[in-house]
């Protein structure tokens, strides 16, 4: 059973996971349907997507108070642009709330929670950026709560222990991944309705369905690196330029205007993209990567929803792909301790 629920898993992240190249910029993702279920809401779905709550309910011409119905079909777009490629490793962008995972020129695109705009005397939530490594891989782990968290508790006049044991009350759930920046962990939660926001105290939160794919991949040791890129520009291997434009949450440029304009001037594009499209984009900070190129494409894009191209069986070789990745880690984990 959990190995057809991990290969069932597999096709979401199919449009996410792909032979990386080097020869052009990465464009992943397209449009998708999904089916709503049970108790399912606007930001649980765009949390498995990685898609704006908004931005599905503008699509799907929903209100975006009123709850969703059981059964309903919601169209979505997954297109992003990766915002930078390594051969093994992992990138998470903030503003795109993203976990790009990269193993033997593959890549994997996970939805994250990240930290809340919070600062004070004692502690800053906001997730930090720079480069880390994985220092260890802990299952059923114990939460040591930061001294940070406890004086704010104590701030508030609540109590919270030490230490929390493993269980449904810890919040770092059955997985947690530590790296070497300080008090930062890539986990578990449960608090599902946290994911793809701004709500940690900065670390990386993650679905149970997600990190549990991830978890048996990552290596000790394994580099990565927290990056801070709300714009991202596009060049496909048929010319075409795509954008993607999304909140500068932290708030680290004074215009996002003045930024998409230099970033696009930098990359020599600036008389061959459609002005006005851009205009709309930083309008909207949807985050959705759009074709932004003056003159129509040459070819229609409508089959692979984006600037790459999809090769035939590429869901079949995804789903083999990880079939054999659990298969080697179910192997090893009756042989290893956490």
């Amino acid at each position: 059973m959990r190995m057809k629920s991990l290969i069932k898993t597999a096709f979401f992240v199919a449009c996410m996971l792909f032979a990386v190249h080097a020869s052009a910029d990465t464009i992943i993702g397209g449009d998708v349907t999904h089916t709503v279920g049970k108790g399912e809401n606007l930001y649980r779905v765009g949390a498995k997507y990685g898609v704006y709550w908004k931005a599905i309910a503008r699509t799907n011409g929903l209100s975006e108070k009123d709850p969703l119905v059981e059964g309903t079909t919601l169209k979505l777009n997954t297109r992003r642009i990766v915002p930078r490629v390594v051969d093994n490793g992992i990138i998470i962008n903030i503003p795109d709330r993203t976990l790009y995972f990269f193993r033997e020129k593959q890549l994997m695109a996970l939805p994250v929670g990240l930290g809340a705009i919070f600062k004070n005397e004692y502690s800053d939530w906001k997730t930090p950026e720079g480069k880390f490594r994985i220092v260890s891989k802990r299952k059923d782990p114990t939460w040591y709560v930061p001294e940070s968290i406890q004086i704010e508790y104590a701030i508030k006049g609540k109590n919270i222990e030490e230490t929390v044991p493993p269980g449904p009350k810890n919040p770092l759930g059955k997985y947690a991944i530590k790296t070497s920046l300080p008090a930062v962990l890539i986990h578990e939660t449960i608090w599902p309705g946290s994911v793809y926001r701004y709500m940690s105290h900065g670390c990386i939160r993650m679905l149970p369905e997600h990190i549990e794919q991830l978890f048996p991949l990552v290596e000790v040791n394994m580099p990565g690196e927290i990056i801070y890129e709300p714009v991202k520009v596009a060049l496909t291997e048929d010319g075409r330029t795509f954008v993607e434009i999304r909140t500068d949450i932290y708030r680290k440029h004074k215009s996002l205007k003045n930024y998409t304009t230099k970033l696009i001037e930098s990359r020599g594009m600036s008389d061959k993209v459609d002005w006005q499209k851009i205009d709309r984009l930083i309008k909207e900070e949807s985050g959705i990567a759009e074709d932004v190129s003056l003159g129509k494409p040459a070819r229609s894009a409508a089959s692979s929803g984006s600037g790459s191209s999809v090769r035939p069986g590429f869901t079949g070789r995804v789903v083999d792909y990880f079939r054999n990745k659990f298969k080697k880690a179910d192997q090893a984990s009756t042989q290893t301790k956490f």
